[in-house]
């Protein structure tokens, strides 16, 4: 996909592969034929989502946003969740525009959970070691503290192996709510999905794109009921999301979306006391976005 250029930033949506979660957790209380619509479901009734990273670039920064699962599952975890690596993976999709680990600077991670944060670290000859040796990585406090005393229904999501060696490796830092560390670019926290959670923004020349990880995972979820029930706080998701997209709205923002299989980014529009997609492009250019 062509990059967008935002206020000097060239932004890189990167495919990295799919897994498949179970299709009732990912909706929450939606019934199951209306979202099976655009997420038909396997017979573990699972459905297919993709792991999109973004890639941000400007003069010697390099600043990845989430780097997937990694390489690291066990087969009995490729299994459960039907991991589709084969052809992609963060590697892969480094190369198909001309990048390599070393190149990346910075990794902001949204959050800690296996699907965003699993490819900072790899097995190295002397263990777990970070995946990219020229990176610093930046994750929430609220979330580092969350991760490692977290609640029994998001202790799955937590593997330590993903990120502890981060910390003992000296290259993560810890940041105390919202921030603003490169020009034109800022992050937003968010606790309905998971506690320290942060949306990445990045605007200038008039331009603006979110990069809005678990808050609206599809495309479906751009509808304000739409929640899943794997958030620890459904309502505060709600309300998240109508701030988040009242504000795109107004700056005619992209959003881009992390999960959706089809659709990597687009713009919404207000429809009555929701909201709807004004525009939608695919993740793979000649494929029809849904």
């Amino acid at each position: 996909m062509t990059p967008l250029c935002i206020g000097g930033w060239s932004v890189h949506t990167l495919e990295t592969g799919f897994l498949w979660l179970d299709g009732g957790s990912m909706f929450g209380s939606v019934p199951k034929p209306l979202w099976s619509r655009e997420h038909p479901a396997d017979e573990r009734n699972r459905i297919r989502l993709a792991m999109r990273c973004l890639l941000l670039e400007r003069g010697d920064r390099c600043i990845l946003v989430d780097d997937g699962v990694g390489e690291k599952f066990s087969a009995k975890l490729a299994d459960i969740y039907r991991l589709e690596q084969h052809e992609q993976g963060l590697e892969r999709a480094l190369a198909r525009i001309e990048r390599g680990v070393e190149d990346v600077t910075n990794v902001v991670l949204t959050h800690l959970h296996f699907d965003h944060a699993g490819g900072s670290t790899k097995r190295g000859a002397n263990g777990l070691e970070p995946t990219f040796p020229n990176a610093r990585w930046y994750v929430q406090r609220r979330n580092w503290e969350n991760a490692h005393a977290s609640n029994p229904r998001e202790r799955a999501s937590y593997m330590p192996e993903n990120y502890d060696a981060l910390m003992e490796a000296g290259v993560l830092t810890l940041w105390d709510g919202p921030q603003q560390p490169w020009p034109g670019l800022s992050t937003i926290t968010v606790n309905g999905h998971t506690r320290g959670q942060q949306l990445v923004r990045v605007s200038g020349g008039g331009n603006t794109a979110y990069f809005v990880t678990d808050l609206i995972p599809t495309a479906a979820h751009v509808r304000i009921p739409f929640v899943m029930g794997y958030d620890v706080a459904a309502i505060e998701t709600m309300e998240e999301k109508r701030a988040l997209l009242s504000r795109a709205v107004s700056e005619n923002a992209w959003i881009v979306l992390e999960h959706d299989p089809e659709t990597a980014l687009g713009r919404v529009a207000a429809d009555g006391d929701d909201f709807a997609w004004a525009e939608r492009i695919p993740s793979h250019p000649g494929v029809a976005a849904r």
